[in-house]
This record gives structure tokens, C-alpha cells and sequence, in this order.
């Protein structure tokens, strides 16, 4: 149960890292404000795994792993999401975003032979329809002025959906890295330095997508800061830790309710309460909920 709990607890610091990053995205742009908080979070848990004696666990066949989950979960993941986020807002980013589970209970499923018992089953129904019913219906008539208003539809779905399966791939090659021995922090160290590095040789090879599009402001980086220790630095660490006893299938959809967390943070920010029928949703994904983690 409690490493079930860990993967809510992963949705949580997603939802409420996505509050904190939708302003020092914008302002930076997605390449630079991914690059910014994984250089943070490298330094923060590289230290950690070295003074705890954690990289003693790495070895070849847990660390490739890692690194294609890295590549994939986060340098490909984050990045899209956040270039979805620009478009589309925080909630239908969400919505698209919350794909991610079906994509992980699938990879599961066909790759690892996995199997889902039959309240399992139907809590991961209830959880991914709960989800998408309480962000569809999650905008309230006064919300979200500042963040609902995308530029290019079409092009932030196909981004939300992209990243999705990302996040998905992430997950799917953390799973025989923890497997494997891997300590938790030092995963994620490991998965968050192989995207720094990508981001950091794109910056040096010129990519004008890669160039900050704003300035250094003292605010600005304390908010991106910690956007990286919530949804990075503790977020993908509890993400791992579910993972050493969970399966990808499990894990994917319980951390999945971060758009359903996400609607009460919004009304804290925004001051606007989701309407009834996102509360409705809200209750049949933590029913859902329940029962994977009771199962």
C-alpha cells in the first residue's frame, strides 16, 4: 500500500508543479525552463546519492535503463509537456497528459507481462474516467483567463499527446532499472543528468528553440527552483520508490490523478471552485483510487 501511496504522492507534486512551472515556462519557454530546474536537481541528487553511499548500486544493466528513461520520461517528456502547457494551459494540458496511463498500462502489459487483477481493473477504469471527466469539465464560467486561451490548438494536442507517451516510456524503462538494484535517488540523479546534458549540448549546438526567450529575474529562478525540487526532485523520486514493489500498469495510473489534484490547486490560485461535475469526476477517480491500492 504505501508504495501505492508513493505514486499518489508522485501525482501531487506533479499537479502542484504544474502551477509553479506554467509562469517561469512561459517566460523562459519550455528548453530553457526544463534546463534550468534539471541542472538544479542534477547537482541536488547527484550530492545526495554521493553522500549516502547510493551510487554504489549502479551498475551497466541498471544504468542504461536509466538512461533511456531519462532520454525518454523526462528530456523528451518534460519538455513536450511543458510546450503543450504554453498552448494549451495547465488543465487540457492536464487532460492530455493523463493518456500516460493507458500508454504505461499497455507497455506493461505487452512488454512485461504484467496483469492487472479484477479491482485493480476496474479502479484504473475509474481513475482514467474520473480524470477525464473532471478536467474536461474542470473550468469554471470566470477561470483560467490568463491560461485558457490556446494560440495553436491543434499543435498543443498533438504535444500533450506526444509527452504522454513519453512520461509512459519513462516509467516503462525505469522499471527494470529499480529492478535491478538501482537506489531511488540515485535513478533519478542519473535519468534528470542524462536530460541536463542533452539540453546543455542542444544550447552549445545553437538551437534557437533552446535560447532563453526571457530574463534571469531573481523571482523568476526561485520559481523555478521549486517547480524542480516538487515535481522533479521529489516527484520523480517517489515515482521510483513506487516502483521498486508496484507495476508500471499500477504505478502509470495512480499517478495519473495529478489533473484531478490539480482542480483544487487551481481554485486555491485562481479563486474560482470547479464546477459540480469535476467534483464528480474527482470522486470516481479517488474511488478508483481506493481500490488499487485495497486490492
Amino acid at each position: 500500500m504505501w508504495y501505492d501511496l508513493a505514486a499518489v504522492g508522485a501525482a501531487a507534486c506533479w499537479a502542484w508543479g504544474g502551477i509553479l512551472g506554467a509562469g517561469p515556462s512561459r517566460h523562459f519557454g519550455p528548453f530553457t525552463f526544463t534546463r534550468l530546474r534539471l541542472s538544479l536537481m542534477t547537482l541536488l541528487l547527484g550530492s545526495i546519492s554521493l553522500a549516502t553511499g547510493g551510487w554504489h548500486s549502479m551498475q551497466t544493466a541498471n544504468v542504461v535503463p536509466a538512461l533511456l528513461s531519462g532520454l525518454t520520461g523526462i528530456f523528451l517528456g518534460d519538455t513536450l509537456y511543458f510546450s503543450a502547457m504554453n498552448r494549451l494551459g495547465p488543465r487540457r494540458s492536464g487532460l492530455l497528459f493523463a493518456t500516460h496511463s493507458v500508454f504505461s498500462v499497455l507497455l506493461g502489459m505487452l512488454f512485461l507481462q504484467e496483469k492487472l487483477s479484477l479491482p485493480a481493473f476496474f479502479g484504473s477504469c475509474m481513475v482514467f474516467g474520473g480524470v477525464m471527466l473532471a478536467v474536461a469539465f474542470g473550468r469554471g464560467k470566470q477561470q483560467g483567463k490568463a491560461w485558457e486561451h490556446p494560440a495553436h490548438l491543434k499543435a498543443g494536442v498533438m504535444l500533450g499527446m506526444a509527452a504522454a507517451l513519453c512520461q509512459a516510456l519513462g516509467t516503462f524503462f525505469a522499471k527494470p532499472a529499480i529492478a535491478g538494484g538501482l537506489e531511488p535517488v540515485t535513478a533519478s540523479a542519473i535519468r534528470m543528468g542524462v536530460a541536463c546534458v542533452v539540453h546543455y549540448l542542444l544550447l552549445y549546438a545553437g538551437l534557437p528553440l533552446a535560447r532563453s526567450r526571457g530574463d534571469f529575474s531573481p523571482r523568476i529562478l526561485g520559481q523555478t527552483a521549486l517547480n524542480g525540487v516538487v515535481a522533479l526532485g521529489l516527484g520523480m523520486t517517489l515515482i521510483m520508490l513506487a516502483l521498486q514493489h508496484a507495476n508500471v500498469a499500477t504505478v502509470g495510473m495512480l499517478s495519473a490523478l495529478s489533473p484531478v489534484l490539480i482542480l483544487p490547486m487551481l481554485w486555491l490560485v485562481q479563486k474560482q471552485p470547479p464546477p459540480l461535475v469535476a467534483w464528480l469526476g474527482a470522486f470516481v477517480s479517488c474511488a478508483g483510487t481506493a481500490l488499487i491500492v485495497l486490492r
